[in-house]
């Protein structure tokens, strides 16, 4: 039987040796006299030194300034932090500065069309276009431009334009509900938003014209509007005195490369705004910087995927997730991103493993909910394509189970780097992740980030080994948000991060970091089971739960009542032709009991027909808890924030009629 930390896949000496990791770790002995035994000595000297790792991560990387920064960090507080101060430069520059000639920058597929190329030289030419007609539009720095786009190479190029003239970028996918844009959007009050019609998914088209129509009569500051025909190539219907079509922009007139130039903005002017998931209450606005980004994704791209020029990534995501900022971002390291707009499953379910072998993508970026899928659906993806090209999995969205590595080392590739990482929107990045140049353990993720000082703290703020807090961030990173947008005081950004720790950050993570600096991040803190003083991560739980073959899904909450009293019902989502009977019942309640302890037994067990997802992949247990506590379900979840709004309706029907338990006992 599989037990966490057993050893999965240790790196040959040939890939270690080629390693980006290595080769930069070589070039700190020669250009900087620095010797490293180990990772963990590199780290520790990354955090030890901030202005040192900063500056050699400029200088290996080459990263452009038509200014020259006074130092690298000149105020080390969080937040507050101001680094390179001075410096001036551009991050759509510094994605450009790949082009050339006869070379592939972009590949992109969709369920309507097959797979395609865009080069270098056409996404060139395209975003300086574009840029100028924004330009004439009167688009200036600091302006907001949004896009209620697909992951398509047009969104990449909207995403390049608007930045290289230094107006700040944002995006929703097309299958986000009209009041999840709204609730996104009119805190910005954009002056320019590009749409599409709609979008087609697992086979069937979605016209999303009337949300469009209604997004744009309540976005009041929109001075122009430019939309895509996407589900349908030939309509020109427009509903907005001042919108323009695409191919208009782009093709009349054709815009002289004399007209053009990069934007050169301080290092910390805003680049884009992501939004956090908005389930449990407005979203907030998280605004990043040009310099954070652009050093941020350097490193992580390369020390920590380790990519070569031309190398093929991809990453499932939409483009209302931060990881399609991080798939886009790949052009920076002149690595081709693969954009696919669809279903994951269709028409087959190992379509995504199929393109691997079309594209000759090096690096799979997925979530352990898509790798469950396919274990339940008894998908072998070897089976079906050669994998040839294939080197790296890489898994993010949610704690990753020792049985979901394994299962990729089983049915994918034997020789395959399993990269498990975790971070999130705040960041636009990792904290923890993968290091081509270590073993793999089963469960465990290799190592803390380079440049992160990652902890895990006690209750009474103290680091702690080997035991589960809360992950917290001690110096400060350059890619952390310059702001939230519109937030006076910096007061909802002190709330969401400083509240419990002055001057460090804590992320809402539980956390366990072991001996030997492998990381497990354990779900969200502030989705705690205490039960008699000791608090469970629901991981555990779930992690036990997907062993059992009966299972499909589950959710667990834990209830604070009156008078120190608790209940902790349990929530299944049943594989087809199985009910929640004794026998199943009986042997949930031994499993959790033999495998972790009789605290993690829930007091009670419902069958559901779906689990709750917010739109990014992950589980809701913060809103689920709170409607069952008797908070207004609107207050409670933003249903337009929900991958599968109906999930919550057995949730509210619950608790209306509950004698489970009872808030006044």
């Amino acid at each position: 039987m599989l037990n966490e930390g057993d050893l999965l896949w240790t790196p040959s000496q040939e890939r270690v040796a080629k390693a980006k990791l290595t080769a930069f770790t070589r070039w700190l002995g020669a250009e900087r006299g620095k010797s490293f035994a180990t990772y963990q000595d590199l780290w520790q000297w990354s955090v030890d030194d901030l202005e040192g790792f900063w500056q050699a991560i400029w200088d290996y990387f080459k990263v452009q300034s038509s200014a020259p920064h006074e130092r690298v960090l000149a105020d080390a507080r969080m937040p507050g932090a101001r680094w390179f101060p001075g410096a001036r430069l551009n991050y759509a520059q510094h994605a450009l500065r790949h082009e050339r000639p006869n070379a592939t920058a972009l590949l992109y597929l969709n369920e309507r069309t097959t797979l395609a190329s865009m080069s270098w030289e056409e996404l060139g030419a395209k975003v300086r276009i574009l840029a100028t007609q924004l330009r004439r539009l009167n688009v200036k720095p600091g302006d907001r431009v949004v896009a209620y786009m697909p992951n398509i190479p047009e969104t990449v190029i909207a995403m390049l334009a608007t930045t290289s003239i230094g107006a700040i970028w944002t995006s929703c996918g097309p299958d986000f509900g009209t009041r999840g844009v709204l609730d996104r959007f009119t805190q910005l009050a954009p002056k320019v938003m590009f749409y599409v019609d709609g979008y087609q998914y697992g086979g069937k088209p979605f016209n999303r014209k009337e949300e469009v129509h209604k997004i744009i009569d309540q976005l009041g500051s929109l001075e122009r509007v430019i939309y895509l025909p996407y589900l349908n190539r030939d309509d020109k219907q427009t509903f907005h005195e001042h919108t323009v079509l695409w191919d208009d922009l782009l093709n009349n007139p054709k815009v002289p490369a004399s007209e053009f130039h990069f934007e050169q903005v301080p290092f910390d002017h805003p680049l884009w705004i992501l939004f956090s998931s908005g389930t449990t209450g407005l979203p907030k606005p998280i605004c990043h910087g040009h310099g954070g980004i652009i050093l941020e994704q350097l490193k992580h791209m390369q020390l920590n995927y380790d990519v070569n020029d031309g190398d093929r990534l991809f990453f499932f995501t939409t483009t209302g997730w931060m990881m399609w900022n991080f798939l886009v971002s790949s052009l920076l390291s002149d690595v081709v991103p693969v954009l696919y707009d669809g279903n994951p499953a269709w028409p087959t379910p190992d379509v995504l493993w199929k393109m691997v072998d079309d594209t000759g993508t090096k690096v799979f970026g997925t979530s352990p909910t898509y790798i469950s899928g396919l274990e339940k659906g008894a998908i072998v993806p070897k089976n079906g394509a050669g994998l040839a090209s294939l080197e790296t999995v890489a898994l993010a969205g949610s704690p990753v189970t020792p049985e979901c590595m394994e299962w990729i080392y089983n049915n994918v590739k034997k020789d395959l780097w399993v990269a498990s990482g975790s971070g999130g929107t705040d960041i636009c990045t990792g904290f923890v992740m993968g290091a081509p140049t270590m073993p793999v353990y089963a469960g465990e993720i290799q190592s803390r980030a380079l440049g992160c000082a990652i902890y895990a703290f006690n209750e009474r703020g103290a680091k702690i080994v080997g035991q589960v807090g809360e992950l917290v961030v001690t110096k400060p990173m350059p890619s952390m948000p310059v702001c939230f947008w519109n937030d006076v005081d910096n007061k909802r950004y002190l709330d969401a991060y400083f509240g419990d720790y002055p001057g460090i950050w804590r992320h809402g993570d539980f956390f366990k970091l072991n001996e030997r600096g492998g990381c497990f991040v354990l779900g969200r803190s502030d989705a705690t089971l205490n039960r008699h003083g000791i608090r469970i991560g629901t991981a555990e739980i779930y992690r036990s739960l997907a062993t059992l073959p009966e299972i499909d899904d589950s959710l667990i909450v834990n209830l604070d009542l009156p008078h120190g009293k608790f209940f902790m019902p349990l929530f299944v989502k049943l594989k087809e032709g199985f009910k929640l009977d004794e026998p199943i019942t009986e042997k949930i309640r031994a499993t959790l009991r033999r495998e972790y302890s009789p605290r993690h037994v829930p007091d009670k067990m419902y069958q559901v027909d779906a689990i709750p997802f917010t739109l990014t992949g992950k589980k809701m247990e913060v809103p689920v808890r709170k409607i069952l506590m008797g908070l207004a379900p609107e207050k409670a979840a933003n249903r337009d924030a929900v991958a599968n709004p109906h999930a919550l309706d057995y949730f509210i029907a619950y608790t209306k009629n509950q004698t489970d338990y009872s808030l006044t006992a």
